[in-house]
């Protein structure tokens, strides 16, 4: 069966039919492979022409006589095995001829030179016959370099014919578009495979030097300086040469002035000079450093008229006779710079070279201007005058806006909510005041007391708070140093007097004996034994069935001195 229409009908739909048991769909090549070439495929029989076969041998026989060795004497004939072909690309990949040479290429206009020598580098690619031109770059050449002429295949002749390495050897001349290339070596594989294809090299040359390379080899000429000043001289050996004084301005004279630090700074490649403000830290001045611009400094003048306008122009050379130099300024001298006298203490190592070396002055003894030490004045706080709290008084004399005293914040961290609590009675003369008891609690997070009188009935007292949350002297400090009341203070008997009142402590909690058993090392040991006999009678009287005992307590209730 074949896909082909059927003889003598018309090629329509119903008219063809496929190959049912054909699975291989491929498309027929159009090149195949000979002897590591490409060529087409021979047309078929019934396509076009038939193959030609008159005088052909088949690929047997062919091979045969590719192998075929003369007949032996004695033994048997040996085939020979088939020598397997390598392309020439494959065969000489990345095998590359080197020479070096060299053209002369001329220079019409230039004065300096006639033609100058550009040294090149010829390679002969193997594989496919073609040369290329590279240049190497020279550094500051001014010509560019490189690729001088890119890989192709050079015409030898008129007939068509192009360079082969057979043509190529050391000591002739080759001619590349217009350009005559002399080869004066090669490197070592060249040589070698040269010589291996029966290729004899002739002696290698040097290049010629270059005229204008010679030229440029030879000392730079010198010159003579003429004797009078030169401006360009000053500036090409001057430049960036600056002397550095450090000096003192005294403007103490005027209306709220004072020595300023400055630095002067003489720029010797045109004699200008400049005066820089030493700023420092928190001086209070604004962050201007240039006090005077960059500029010559006239030291006399002509005398000019009134009619001068000076506040419009500047002075000139011709108004000037005498304009400052570097000897004007000495270490330990005045020098008067537009009407301000500047005193010149110091200079840098830099502008002490100089002034020993060019100029021949060797006394640039530096001058101490340290400002001796004032004293420092003690801060005389006036005395208390009794309004308010001294802590809150004394901020008024130390900053211009008061702020509110420091406080221990630890310590009220630490103590915070802890009271020790006291009774008290008043200790006065008055029958009325013999009955009224007080509690007196001692807060430790701020070392302030306050009382309270707890509100009798029928006594004719008005109870309440009897003084508030405050820090109490002692009696007999000063103002200046108070010394105030501390829980180590308050015994069992003591007398605390709170601004001319007398209370006497007659009991204390429970949690007082307590806070001071646990903190023993920073209470007196008479105040530790002072409540630890009181609270002991206290329980010893209980047992005793004291009235004033069980009547204070209750029937199976606990002893509790202050509620």
């Amino acid at each position: 069966m074949s896909s082909h229409p059927v003889h003598g009908l018309p090629f329509l739909p119903g008219n063809t039919y496929r190959d049912p048991t054909k699975s291989i769909f491929h498309r027929s090549q159009t090149l195949t492979y000979r002897n590591g070439y490409s060529r087409p495929v021979l047309p078929t029989v019934g396509i076009g022409r038939e193959p030609i076969t008159v005088n052909q041998l088949s690929q047997a026989e062919l091979d045969e006589l590719a192998n075929k060795r003369p007949t032996l004497t004695y033994g048997q004939v040996r085939q020979a095995p088939p020598s397997t072909f390598i392309p020439s690309y494959v065969a000489f990949d990345k095998k590359v001829l080197r020479f070096e040479g060299y053209f002369k290429e001329t220079v019409p206009i230039s004065q300096d030179e006639h033609y100058r020598v550009r040294k090149v580098s010829i390679y002969y690619y193997l594989e496919d016959d073609t040369i290329s031109v590279v240049e190497p770059p020279v550094e500051n050449s001014g010509i560019p370099q490189g690729t001088f002429i890119k890989r192709q295949r050079h015409p030898k002749n008129d007939n068509g014919d192009h360079y082969h390495w057979k043509d190529l050897n050391v000591g002739i001349n080759i001619t590349l578009y217009g350009r005559t290339l002399r080869l004066i070596s090669c490197d070592r594989f060249t040589q070698d495979f040269l010589e291996s294809e029966g290729i004899e090299l002739n002696l290698p040359e040097e290049i010629p030097p270059d005229p204008y390379t010679e030229i440029r080899k030879e000392p730079n000429r010198t010159y003579t300086t003429p004797p009078d000043f030169d401006k360009l001289k000053q500036f090409l050996t001057m430049d960036r040469k600056v002397l550095r004084f450090f000096s003192l301005w005294d403007d103490s004279g005027s209306m709220f002035g004072e020595i300023r630090p400055v630095i002067i700074h003489y720029y010797l490649v045109d004699d200008t000079v400049e005066v820089r403000e030493v700023h420092e830290r928190n001086d209070g001045r604004d962050p201007f450093p240039v006090l005077m611009r960059r500029q010559r400094l006239p030291k006399s003048v002509k005398d000019l008229r009134d009619t001068f306008p000076k506040c419009v122009l500047e002075m000139s050379e011709q108004e000037v006779t005498e304009w400052y130099t570097p000897r004007d300024f000495m270490l330990g001298r005045h020098v008067t710079i537009l009407g301000r006298k500047f005193f010149l203490y110091d200079c840098d190592a830099y502008t002490l070279d100089f002034y020993q070396e060019k100029l021949g002055v060797q006394d640039l003894t530096p001058a101490d201007v340290t400002k001796p030490q004032e004293e420092e004045v003690t801060q005389e706080i006036p005395p208390y005058n009794g309004y308010g709290l001294l802590e809150d008084s004394l901020q008024n004399c130390l900053t211009l806006i008061p702020k509110p005293p420091k406080k221990d914040v630890i310590k009220m961290l630490e103590n915070d909510h802890k009271v020790l609590r006291y009774a008290a009675a008043l200790d006065s003369m008055n029958p009325e005041d013999k009955e009224r008891r007080f509690i007196l609690s001692y807060y430790l997070s701020d070392d302030t007391i306050s009382i309270f009188e707890p509100q009798i009935r029928n006594s004719g007292i008005i109870g309440g708070k009897f003084l508030e949350k405050s820090r109490v002297t002692k009696p007999g400090s000063t103002m200046d140093n108070p010394v105030y009341y501390g829980p180590d203070d308050f015994t069992i008997g003591s007398v605390v007097e709170v601004f001319r009142q007398r209370f006497i402590i007659k009991d204390a909690d429970r949690y007082v004996l307590n806070y001071m058993k646990t903190h023993e090392h920073q209470f007196p040991c008479e105040v530790l034994r002072s409540l630890e006999k009181h609270f002991h009678a206290q329980e010893g009287d209980r047992e005793l069935g004291n009235p004033d005992i069980q009547e204070r307590t209750g029937s199976g209730g606990t002893y509790d001195p202050i509620i």
